[in-house]
């Protein structure tokens, strides 16, 4: 009875395979391509949206939006650089691989402003629109910020955090705008 119960209990010990290891590396690798890849996306994504923001802005009317909108813009352009900086750390030469979600965002944000009259609600619709697109970057910019940590590249994930840190200031300001003026302003206009 006692030779069945050892062979149970060596039967259900999982293997060690002598490719262990390799399939780590492997893993790394692929993490390190899906950072890569995602650093593409959101460098693409940035620079649509330094064309993007002064669309809205040009369309806009409460000057608290248009400040937020013109502020970030400057924000926008420094995210740019940044993502320089992140490509330079890991040896990689910039470029930009099209985001189809910001795409389709700035292309919902440009849908709201064709079908909205000039005035405080198309500017709640741009702040819709603006923020679905901070949403997107936040969760991007913190996935990413992750993904360098998780490699060992405290530098590019400290830049990454700064931008990140943005974004979400930038969400709260947004916040701010709708909720203290632009709402209540478009609510009355019903």
């Amino acid at each position: 009875m006692k030779s069945t119960d050892s062979k149970k209990e060596t039967a259900s010990k999982p293997e060690v395979k002598k490719g262990a290891t390799k399939a780590k590396s492997d893993a790394a690798s692929g993490l390190t391509e899906l950072f890569e890849d995602g650093l593409k996306d959101i460098y693409w994504a940035e620079k649509a949206l330094t064309k993007a923001i002064p669309l809205m802005t040009k369309n806009a009317t409460s000057e608290e939006l248009i400040d937020a909108l013109n502020n970030h813009l400057i924000e926008t352009e420094e995210h740019v650089t940044r993502l320089e900086k992140v490509f330079a750390l890991i040896g990689k030469k910039a470029s930009a691989k099209k985001c189809d979600a910001m795409a389709g965002l700035i292309e919902e944000g440009k849908g709201i402003i064709e079908e909205t009259e000039i005035g405080v609600v198309r500017d709640a619709g741009i702040i819709a629109a603006a923020q679905k697109i901070e949403h997107y970057e936040i969760a991007t910019y913190g996935t990413l910020r992750q993904f360098a940590e998780t490699l060992g590249l405290p530098e590019a994930a400290t830049i990454l955090e700064q931008t990140l840190d943005e974004e979400k200031g930038a969400d709260k300001k947004l916040t701010e705008v709708a909720v203290n003026a632009v709402n209540l302003e478009a609510a009355e206009a019903d």
